[in-house]
């Protein structure tokens, strides 16, 4: 991958940030500093002008709602809207839109899903949730028991679903599930794209230790979609779920290592209002955060080559994840060691994002941290767990022999 930007890329990072300045307010100091009810103010009226200009899909084609542009120049929107403070995704379910199904739908859906679906994702009149994990299937989701009976035109869907981020926003929802309960585990799941505003879907919160409620779960009784919303061929919903998890893992390769950059140099503000630049551990601690967080900037270029090549996410793609939610997890726990017993008083301005680094202007407080901490916690489950990343990469990137599985007796 060639790594020398050429003057065509240069003039479009100049007129990202020419946008940035020309619609973002004067005093603008980034979105971690607004307060809740600002965000809730600006969120929906920043998605209309990054839709208006054209900044929301900039690499999906026009014709299903894109800007039509290159790999390249999404990667310099990324990085420059992180640069700013600015959100690239400003509504919950955004994400689950453009960076999971969209990518999977425009890789492996029909032309109908693509005409349907992506426009409506850009224009958010669909707003996402994935429908991956159950109650007795997170880790081993091919376990997993939701069923889908072909009934005449329709698939009908029974089952339940847990752990579904912004699925109280969604209005439509990914969903894995069984469509031949008599093949092995991975061989008879179908994915599916379900309508959720219907009698057969019910949606309930769950309340986290964060306090707030940004998952739900999903019940399916008697729930209906067209069999023209399947994506892949029947059975072949394993496969479907790799592809898509690859694209969660690689969707913010370009803008990963400037996350992480400013979340490590938020702490270092925190270690000298704390008065522990001077202790030994805590430096070195710090340099093997700065050790891995300049890492991110390779593994993001490895991302992006792949992608450049044409080829969609491989099993390589459980390096990102693993490697992310575990540097994540230690950087989190060293903020909670540099506050010490401050790290128990919930005080000051809460943290802003529901996962993964906080944005340019979070507060450095404790209850901030706090926050940043637990979920990081959460982090090495989610997505796939760390367990299920180091099989992954062991077995079928490293070809080592596969972990011994349970044998049953009859």
């Amino acid at each position: 991958m060639d790594l020398t930007a050429d003057t065509d890329q240069e003039t479009f990072r100049t007129e990202v940030r020419s946008f940035l300045t020309t619609h973002l307010p004067d005093d603008w100091q980034g979105y971690g500093a607004l307060s809740e009810a600002e965000r809730q103010e600006f969120a929906p009226r920043w998605r209309e002008t990054l839709l208006g200009n054209g900044y929301l899909a900039v690499a999906w084609p026009k014709e299903y709602g894109g800007a039509g542009l290159g790999l390249m120049q999404q990667v310099i929107v990324q990085e420059e809207f992180v640069r700013a403070g600015a959100p690239l995704l400003p509504i919950p379910s955004d994400s689950f839109g453009f960076s999971l199904i969209g990518p999977t739908i425009l890789h492996a859906g029909t032309d109908d899903q693509r005409a349907r679906f992506l426009p409506k994702i850009v224009s958010g009149e669909h707003r996402w949730c994935q429908g991956y994990s159950e109650p007795e299937a997170g880790s081993d989701l091919f376990g997993l028991k939701t069923r889908a009976v072909r009934d005449g035109d329709n698939w009908i869907v029974n089952g339940q679903k847990v752990w579904q981020t912004a699925g109280l926003h969604a209005n439509w929802i990914f969903a894995l599930a069984r469509t031949d309960p008599d093949a092995p585990k991975a061989k008879g799941l179908s994915m599916l794209l379900l309508p959720m505003d219907q009698p057969g879907v019910e949606v309930r919160p769950i309340r986290t230790m964060t306090g707030r409620e940004e998952f739900c779960e999903v019940f399916f009784t008697d729930a209906v979609t067209h069999v023209d919303n399947m994506v892949g061929e029947v059975n072949d919903g394993a496969r479907m779920t790799m592809t898509l998890l690859g694209f969660e893992r690689g969707a913010s390769s370009g803008a990963a290592y400037l996350l992480h950059r400013q979340e490590l140099e938020r702490l270092c503000d925190l270690v000298q209002e704390q008065g522990r630049a001077d202790d030994p551990w805590i430096r070195q601690e710090l340099a093997w955060c700065f050790s891995k967080v300049e890492i991110f900037k390779y593994l993001g270029l490895r991302t992006l080559t792949r992608a450049a090549s044409g080829k969609s996410p491989g099993p390589e793609s459980s390096m990102s994840k693993l490697y992310t939610s575990e540097y994540h997890k230690r950087v989190a726990r060293l903020s909670m060691d540099v506050l010490g017993l401050r790290s128990t008083y919930a005080g000051g301005a809460e943290a802003v994002a529901d996962l993964g680094p906080e944005p340019l202007g979070s507060p450095n407080s404790p209850a901030a941290w706090q926050r940043v901490y637990m979920t990081s916690l959460a982090a090495t489950i989610y997505g796939g767990s760390s367990q299920i990343q180091r099989n992954t990469l062991g077995e079928r990137v490293l070809g080592l022999p596969r972990e011994p599985r349970p044998t049953t007796t009859g």
